[in-house]
């Protein structure tokens, strides 16, 4: 699977410990995240996440700031994303069964490594579960 990776200075060594996981799970990773802890503005990484996944070019994203909150708000502008702030397995598990999320944005400064590594884990090893939450989520986009 084709996975777009970004981040901002809070998160470099989340991304590391995550895009390891995925490597040894076989994924092909883009990584567009700052690799230091000099301070950058996460839009500039959080952007070229939403834009793989508006264009298809990457399946899944994933983006890593203190709060999660700038890196969500930014994924979100684009039509075809739909990320969620996680901070538990099972949210991130609930985030694509039920509203098909194809971006997790993680909160480093609230969540551990490890924690992040299985909520993306989670992320990847759920399915979408259509039905009634097909039609809400067919609500979501700005037409």
């Amino acid at each position: 699977m084709k996975i777009s990776i970004g981040n901002d200075h809070a998160g470099p060594d989340y991304k590391q410990a995550v895009v390891k996981m995925l490597e040894e799970r076989g994924h092909h990773i883009t990584n567009h995240g700052t690799n230091t802890f000099d301070s950058v503005d996460y839009p500039d990484f959080a952007h070229k996440v939403g834009q793989d996944i508006d264009t298809g070019s990457s399946h899944i994203g994933i983006v890593i700031c203190g709060s999660a909150q700038g890196v969500s708000m930014t994924v979100n502008k684009y039509q075809n994303v739909r990320g969620a702030v996680c901070w538990t397995s099972e949210i991130a598990s609930l985030s694509r069964e039920h509203n098909n999320a194809n971006v997790i944005c993680i909160p480093a400064r609230f969540t551990s490594i490890l924690q992040s590594v299985a909520m993306v884990e989670t992320f990847l090893d759920t399915d979408f579960s259509g039905g009634r939450h097909a039609t809400r989520v067919d609500k979501i986009a700005c037409s």
